[in-house]
């Protein structure tokens, strides 16, 4: 079977044919790094962790480039530095380290290249020039701002009419715009902001919007047209939507990527996550109670493109399903590398991992710890050495509830027990007392 990949664009699923095998272009929008990650911001990461190690898989690690960019010029970060009374650079620095080391725990692969905002500046002026030049763009009191009636097809990501986006956007009104649409490439940059000379002969200093920093990143890294653009459903209006009529305008191209991948919205328990509900999670407050690699499986449960809901039921339910796959890993004498061919054929139908994870449950219960290994591997799952503290005492009494359920034959009760008990990172050992033969449980704590 031949990978297939549902496009946003074009709102298909369509066989995936890249525009060169020997190097195949992903980018993923990354992080605004002003604070912690949530876990909304890991769905995208872990999504696309898996689909870069698909790619690698088929193609062959060298083949294949990933970008990811990190966004480090933003008002949220002008703010949030102004309110530690820190520097811009030492919020950035801190807030993409603890960004990185989250990641890592949750089993993803690093980008190919990891590019940074500030670090792009003169793509950035360039892309701008052009625009200014193609009559896409215009200066406005030391703005630069994209003229969206020069995109004849703007909306089409979307697929929202204009009255539509000016419906559902918060559009800024400024008396210098030749529409109300019309979005910011470049601004001045106020006192105490960070600032560059300014593109298009503007004598002012200023910083670039949001949207062309992605551009002019891409651009830099994948060329004008690269095959797969990807990040969270959140951005297809208005950002991929300005991406795509800032890229095609400025280079004259039918498309800016020939697929556009977006992932599903995440609640938590129920409820749209918010610091007001009290249910606003961060990644890294998340790994100190759970395992990296346990958040991962319980993020692919659902498929990427659906709305997912964030439980502790599925946390446990992942933690066991992951304690009683590495145990059956941990016999394989030899893991066969990679993916197993049926987990392989789940992946290729649009990143299928809810059935690529029930086809996981299928060869552990055909008892193949070579396959399970293998493809556990391949996933990314690699068990974390996190040390669990647990309630000797609660231990001691549902081990005899087990005994006691054992004894009276009730092996439904027994393997529940077992089940709660793996739940807490506790493993049984069932033997025998050497000196009177009768049957005797032993336990420690998962590693």
């Amino acid at each position: 079977m031949k990978l297939q990949l549902y496009d946003t664009l074009t709102r298909r699923k369509r066989p995936f044919a890249p525009i060169d095998p020997n190097r195949v272009r992903m980018y993923v929008c990354g992080p605004t790094v002003y604070d912690y990650a949530h876990i909304g911001n890991a769905r995208p990461v872990i999504v696309f962790d898996v689909l870069f190690r698909l790619l690698r898989h088929l193609y062959g690690a060298e083949h294949v480039a990933y970008v990811r960019n990190i966004t480090d010029v933003d008002d949220k970060i002008n703010a949030r530095a102004a309110e530690r009374g820190i520097e811009i650079r030492q919020l950035t620095e801190e807030t993409y380290a603890n960004f990185k080391a989250d990641v890592t725990a949750l089993g993803c692969l690093p980008p190919t290249v990891e590019p940074r905002a500030t670090e792009h500046i003169g793509e950035m002026k360039a892309l701008i020039e052009r625009l200014v030049a193609n009559n896409c763009a215009y200066v406005a009191e030391n703005h630069v701002l994209f003229h969206v009636a020069a995109m004849k097809d703007y909306g089409r990501l979307s697929n929202r009419s204009l009255d539509e986006m000016m419906a559902g956007a918060r559009v800024e009104v400024a008396p210098y715009k030749k529409d109300p649409m019309d979005f910011v490439l470049w601004k001045p940059s106020k006192p105490g902001e960070p600032g560059w000379p300014s593109p298009c002969g503007i004598a002012a200093p200023g910083r670039p919007g949001w949207h062309i920093e992605c551009s002019a990143m891409s651009w830099k890294h994948l060329g004008e047209t690269f095959d797969i653009h990807g990040g969270g459903i959140d951005l297809v209006f208005p950002h991929h939507e300005n991406e795509i009529a800032q890229s095609r305008c400025a280079f004259h191209t039918g498309v800016m990527a020939n697929y556009w991948m977006h992932n599903g919205f995440l609640q938590v328990e129920g409820e749209k996550m918010s610091k007001s509900l009290g249910n606003f999670i961060t990644i890294h407050a998340l790994l100190k109670d759970w395992p990296g690699e346990v958040v991962r499986l319980n993020m692919l449960r659902t498929h990427y493109r659906q709305p997912m809901d964030w439980t502790v039921r599925g946390l446990k339910e992942s933690e066991q399903n992951l304690h009683s796959w590495f145990e059956l890993a941990g016999l394989a004498e030899d893991a066969a590398e990679g993916f197993s061919p049926a987990v392989l054929e789940a992946l290729l139908d649009d990143m299928n991992t809810p059935k690529a994870i029930a086809e996981i449950h299928a060869l552990h219960a055909k008892r193949d710890a070579a396959a399970v290994a293998g493809t556990l591997g391949a996933f990314g799952f690699v068990r974390s050495a996190r040390r669990i503290d647990v309630d000797e005492a609660k231990v001691g009494g549902l081990i005899a509830q087990r005994a006691a359920a054992r004894k009276a034959r009730d092996f439904k009760e027994s393997d529940r027990i077992r089940d709660e008990l793996a739940a807490m990172g506790v493993v049984l050992k069932d033997g025998k007392d050497p000196r009177t033969g009768e049957p005797v449980t032993t336990w420690e704590v998962a590693r």
